[in-house]
Parts: structure tokens; sequence; C-alpha cells
């Protein structure tokens, strides 16, 4: 973690990644919950997906997504040092392109949102409003907004 968390704080956008404590707060999560499957929106350096892998088993997944491939690749190799690269389907592309598809294939439990915040503003808010909504209106999940980090909005399946 501290290799990577040192490289990412070198990158010219490094605004972009996750807060120390919105990423522990994340890996305690999903071992308080024996998450398995959970989803990534916005990878950057790879920072926050290295942290969350860490928390999941052995046989965990976690589909991830971000628009430019190429800053994945600056993690990827200590990603697959640490020995969690087989965990991770990286998915290039908007959030909205590859979304569907990643729902559809695999059962989910928590996405946390990191797509770039500073360049794609217009596109952030509008994607993370038009997923909150349908989320408030899903009569199968409970939605929890937490203020850590640039904050976090956590999905409990109730039916």
């Amino acid at each position: 973690m501290k290799e990577l968390r040192e490289i990412t704080a070198k990158h010219p956008w490094n605004l972009m990644t996750t807060s120390a404590d919105k990423g522990q707060f994340l890996n305690i999560l999903l071992k308080l919950i024996n998450a398995k499957n959970i989803m990534e929106i916005g990878v950057f350096t790879g920072y926050s997906l290295l942290d969350t892998t860490m928390a999941l088993p052995d046989d965990g997944k976690i589909p991830a997504m971000d628009i430019n491939r190429e800053n994945y690749e600056i993690g990827l190799p200590i990603i697959e040092k640490v020995g969690l690269a087989h965990k991770i389907d990286f998915k290039e592309g908007s959030a909205l392109s590859v979304l569907d598809q990643i729902i559809e294939d695999n059962g989910l439990v928590v996405a946390p949102l990191d797509e770039p915040l500073r360049k794609y503003v217009g596109y952030y808010r509008n994607f993370v409003m038009e997923l909150n909504k349908a989320l408030t209106a899903d009569p199968r999940i409970k939605i929890y907004q937490l203020p850590i980090g640039d904050g976090i909005t956590l999905c409990r399946r109730i039916s």
C-alpha cells in the first residue's frame, strides 16, 4: 500500500485518489460483511482498488472500470507483486458504457465511486445523481450515504 500511495502522490492528478481514511473504512467494512464480490468505478492508479482487493477472500472478485487504462497500469505491477491481480477484472471505458455489463455479470456488494472528479465534474455529478435516484427508487435495497473522504454510498440488498 505504501509504495502505491507514494507513486500515486507524485502523479499530476493525485487529487483523484482515495483518501487513506476512506480506504481503511472500506477495507474493514468489506471484511466485516464478508464481502466476496464488489465493484469499483474509477480506478485511477489502483490505490483504492488494492486496498479493497486486500479485504476480499481468495475467491473474491472485483470488476473495476476506469476511463484510462494507462493510469491503472501505474499500480498494476504492485498489485501483481502482492498476488492480487487474479481477483480484478479491469474494463476500460466510461462508467455508463460498461456498468450494465458488469452488473449483469457479477453479484455486487459495494461500489466505490472514484471516477475522476476534476476532469469529469459534470459527467460525474450527473452519473452520481442518476445512480442515487435509481438506488433510492429500488425497493430491493437500502442505501447509506457517508461523509468519509469525498463521500461513500453503500447499498445493502434487503430482498
